[in-house]
This record gives C-alpha cells, structure tokens and sequence, in this order.
C-alpha cells in the first residue's frame, strides 16, 4: 500500500523542521559553553608546542615564564615573535594598571604582546597628560556620565564647540592671539573623532582609586554593551557581566568598527584574543578532566 503523497510530504517537512531545530538548539547549546569558538584566529600551534615543553626563558630579563615575560612584555624563547599574530587597531589604547594588580595575571599584558605599536601600559600613579587632547581621547568606565560607543563622535564635537563657546566671550584677548586659537579649534573641528581610549586595568575594587584621579576626571567616559565574561578568574561576588581588560578592549574595538568606522565586522580584531582564548580552552580542559575524574565510580 503506497503512501498518500501529500501526507508523506507533510511528515518530511515536519522531519527536517524538528531536526533544524534540534541542529540549531546544538549549536546554541556548545556557543553558550564555548562563546571563544567562532573566533578568527591565527594558528595555535606555536602555543601548544610552549605548553608542551614548559616554562621558556625571557630574551630580556632571563625569567622564566610560560609563554610571554609579563614584566618585560615580550613572548619568551620557544614561542617565536614571528609566528605570533600582529594586529593593526584603528586607534592608540593606553592601560593605567593598579599597582596591587597582579602582573602574572593580568590579561591586559595580551593587548601589549599583540599590538605593540598601538598599545601602552603605565602603572598608577603614572598617568599620561590627557588635558590638552580630551577633544581626541575617551576612558572606558560605567557610570551615570557614561555615553554609548556610536555617541562617541558626537560628545567629542560638543567639547570642540563648548570650549568655542567659551572663547566668544566679549573680554576677549587680543587681536593675534584669537586668530591662533580659532585656527586651533577649526583644526580641532576638522578632526573631532577618537584617537586614544583608555582602560583601567583592575579589580572592581581597587578601581574607584585610579578613576577618581583628576587627570581622568574630565574626560568623556564610554560604557560598553553588556557582555558575559569568560574569564577563569572571575571576581568574587561580582556579575559575570565584569569582562577581564582584554575582553573589553577586544569588544569596545568590535563596537567601534561598526558603530563609528561603519563597516563590517569580518574577525580583524579577533587575535586580540590569541592568548586568552588557548588559556581558556586550557583551564576549560583541564576542568573537564578534573569533573570525569571525581565521577569515576568506586569499586
């Protein structure tokens, strides 16, 4: 007895949507477990060989250390600069890392190893000069004064035209001196778009220190979207909402090439990640072991 051809085409139909949807509740499934994995990176392999061989002497200093000397921010002797990932970032960062932060774990040492050229870090107290530039630099901090990355652009040009403001005021200064400082602003105005973002680089706890400083406090403050962290060391009692400062700076960057520069995301930034992501998969692993090894059942 054949089967009615509409009823056989309607159970095929009902088949393939179940299994699309069982398709797409897996791959939801192992995103959520390993939100790393669509990641655009460069091969691994020089990281698994130094993971293999164990600790590797810095060129610098002479330390021994796991795959970069966190002191001198270089990669150590077995994983060669040459088959490390660089990556070109459309702006300067520079870190302001707490003192009390813990060099050996801190991830913002990543950004350093990966865009030397566009990445500085300075330890509190030291903080660059920002004054003369806060037409052109932004800091990365949540609060009740925090504007959204595509608002960006436009709080910089208010800066431009308040200071603008201010110089209209009729007990103006000479002749000379005025046509020196409209031509600084018209400059100003010509380029009023970001240069230079900040990150402060330690524990929610010891921040309040270094933000506070008042050569932070009048520069425009940018918050990122709401992100979930990956991060191994998670701060107690804290939101998984808390990105370590690698994870920041690779999302604000991510958010800034679409909502500001416009354009497509197509992985750019993703070795930004390098690092952090074989760490991960690492610590991910090894946990993995750990679980099946406590549920082997006792004879």
């Amino acid at each position: 007895m054949s089967l009615n051809p509409p009823i056989f085409l309607k159970e095929k139909e009902e088949n393939n949507s179940k299994f699309v949807e069982i398709q797409h509740s897996q791959t939801t499934s192992i995103a959520a477990e390993d939100p790393l994995q669509n990641l655009r990176l460069a091969s691994q392999e020089v990281l698994q060989k130094a993971q293999q061989s164990g600790r590797s002497k810095c060129l610098k200093c002479g330390g021994s250390r796991m795959f970069y000397c966190y002191t001198c921010y270089v990669p150590v002797e077995n994983v060669p600069i040459e088959q490390m990932p660089l990556v070109k970032l459309p702006l300067k960062i520079d870190i302001i890392k707490h003192p009390n932060e813990t060099d050996g774990k801190s991830t913002a040492i990543h950004a350093k190893l990966l865009a030397p050229d566009f990445v500085n870090i300075y330890t509190y107290p030291c903080i660059p000069e920002y004054e003369e530039k806060d037409h052109e630099v932004a800091l990365v901090f949540p609060g009740p004064k925090s504007v959204s990355i595509k608002d960006i652009s436009f709080h910089l040009q208010k800066r431009i035209q308040n200071v603008r403001d201010k110089n209209d005021d009729p007990d103006r200064p000479s002749i000379k001196r005025k046509k020196m400082e409209e031509q600084d602003l018209n400059d100003k105005c010509q380029d009023a778009t970001l240069k230079k973002i900040i990150f402060i680089d330690s524990t929610w706890n010891q921040t309040n220190k270094i933000f506070t400083d008042e050569r932070l406090q009048g520069l425009l403050q940018v918050e990122l979207k709401t992100r979930k962290t990956c991060f191994w060391r998670h701060q107690k009692g804290k939101p998984d909402t808390f990105l370590s400062t690698i994870e920041a700076i690779y999302y604000f960057l991510v958010d800034y090439h679409t909502d500001i520069l416009k354009e497509k995301y197509q992985g750019q930034y993703d070795n930004l990640l390098f690092f952090y992501s074989f760490m991960y998969q690492l610590i991910k692993n090894a946990k993995c072991s750990g679980d099946k090894e406590t549920r082997k059942p006792t004879h």
